[in-house]
């Protein structure tokens, strides 16, 4: 569909007229450009390369809209895959630029839609719903997998305070489900034996006698995403880049390309990229003769001169004598 639009308005990317931006994902397209004109355009000619197929536009789920100013219809940015893509208004300093280090008097925010939030929510209510005479630990292994994987598709997007306010909910929900366990029980003794302080992380809804808690969407970092470079492949043999975006290769131990996801791709010592044929090896933080787990959190991916410099700086080195 890219080059039927290229053909028809010429030219590259920069040249005026031709669509800017073309994303899609499964039964989902969406079409960017300044001009009202050359979308409708792009609209035709979309809708005469479906036809050729057997196939159309739903009309209930096709809209033109603005993602700065409002429309006649009164709308405002658009809803995509459950994120909300909208432009406001911004001052000098925190506005974008075009190319040429221009203000456009604006910043593109995308969060996540409101109706994936109240969806969201209203599995939440009907998992804590359905478990009303359950155990806690019941409870919250249901909860925990819904909570990480939507704030986890959320992760890349500006979803931090749309975290704390279902949080909050959440938390409401919860005290509810506790009160109803225990009605002859006083407010605090509910709250004292539900929340506690757990592995740093402040007052959490902890299982008793247990370092379990549930997990909140606040508590997942938000991480930009980093677009794919133009000339990258998962075909061109360049498993450190790959396995630093997917934490996972073919070519690679499940070890090693998840320490490179964790680091970003770099060197713990030297601080600098890995490179495709750069030779890597796993440390341990703490040695291993000093009392050092085999964990995750005592391992480190460097490069194999660096693990030589902080062996040999190592001040409580072990040295075998023959």
């Amino acid at each position: 569909m890219s080059l039927t639009v290229q053909a028809r308005f010429g030219g590259g990317p920069m040249e005026k007229g031709f669509m800017e931006y073309l994303a899609s994902g499964l039964a989902y397209l969406v079409i960017f450009h300044k001009d009202r004109q050359v979308i409708e355009k792009c609209q035709e000619l979309l809708s005469n390369w479906l036809a050729e197929m057997g196939l159309e536009l739903k009309p209930s789920k096709t809209r033109l809209t603005h993602t700065f100013e409002r429309t006649p219809e009164g709308e405002l940015g658009f809803n995509f895959l459950g994120f909300h893509i909208r432009q406001y208004p911004v001052g000098k300093y925190k506005s974008a630029r075009n190319p040429k280090q221009q203000i456009l008097g604006f910043k593109t925010i995308i969060k996540p839609s409101k109706e994936a939030v109240k969806r969201h929510y209203q599995k939440i209510k009907e998992v804590v719903d359905r478990h009303r005479s359950s155990t806690q630990l019941d409870l919250m292994l249901d909860l925990i997998s819904i909570i990480w994987g939507w704030a986890g598709y959320y992760k890349t997007v500006s979803s931090k305070r749309i975290f704390a306010v279902l949080d909050s909910r959440v938390y409401y929900k919860l005290y509810v489900w506790a009160r109803r366990r225990h009605p002859l029980k006083s407010r605090s003794w509910v709250y004292h034996r539900y929340w506690r302080k757990s592995g740093g992380k402040g007052i959490t809804f902890t299982l008793a006698g247990a370092d379990y808690r549930l997990r909140q969407h606040a508590e997942m970092p938000i991480e930009r995403h980093i677009k794919v470079q133009g000339s990258r492949s998962p075909f061109d043999g360049d498993w450190v880049y790959w396995s630093s975006r997917l934490g996972k290769h073919p070519q690679v131990s499940a070890r090693v390309a998840k320490l490179l996801k964790w680091q970003r791709g770099k060197c713990r010592h030297c601080k600098r990229y890995f490179r495709d044929g750069d030779k890597l090896e796993v440390d341990h933080i703490i040695p291993k003769q000093q009392g050092g787990k085999d964990s995750w959190f005592n391992l480190q991916l460097l490069h194999r001169h660096c693990h030589d410099q902080k062996t040999a700086l190592d001040p409580n080195k072990v040295v075998k004598v023959r």
